[in-house]
């Protein structure tokens, strides 16, 4: 019978797919508003060992709306809040990062096609309006998520979610 594992075995395996992820992966929350997409985000974050979190326009991780949702995950991430997109772009270029945009916009291709290998930030746009004009026009690439269904769209702590763990899914494919 098939029994759910424990504490321990759940230390194990995870830390054997830490040990499977070399690159560094970043995420820049470009006009997130809504505290609890925020949280969800960075609990994700949390989940996939993402480095580094740039906030423009976002609300503070240490907002109790966020940590409803994002649980205390925010003391496993460093963040940096940015007072402009130019700034937070500025900064993860410095601290060695391509800039992938995640947007259903006309030059994106499907996010399992674009390379994710390498060191990565990924960016996510605000909830209705998606990415600003000046991330859509200074990126290394932009990627979207194929759907197959009636729904047009998902919710940005959804996508933050599929973005995050195809980075890292790209990053354990390959042959080491």
């Amino acid at each position: 019978m098939t029994r759910s594992l424990g504490g321990t075995e759940l230390k194990r395996l995870h830390r054997d797919w830490r040990r499977r992820t070399d690159d560094r992966l970043a995420l820049l929350l470009d006009g997130v508003q809504n505290p609890f997409n925020v949280g969800a985000i960075m609990r994700t974050a949390a989940a996939y060992s993402v480095e580094q979190m740039w906030l423009v326009g976002a609300p503070s991780p240490n907002d109790t709306k966020v940590n409803k949702t994002a649980l205390g995950s925010q003391r496993f991430i460093t963040w940096t809040t940015c007072e402009t997109t130019a700034e937070a772009i500025a900064s993860i270029r410095a601290a060695g990062y391509r800039l992938l945009g995640i947007e259903l916009a006309e030059s994106a291709r499907p996010l399992h096609e674009l390379d994710l290998h390498g060191d990565v930030c990924l960016a996510l746009g605000h909830e209705d309006r998606g990415l600003s004009k000046e991330l859509l026009a200074d990126n290394d690439g932009l990627g979207y998520i194929p759907q197959t269904g009636r729904i047009g769209s998902l919710n940005v702590g959804t996508a933050a979610a599929i973005a995050c763990y195809e980075a890292r899914r790209a990053g354990w494919s390959t042959e080491r």
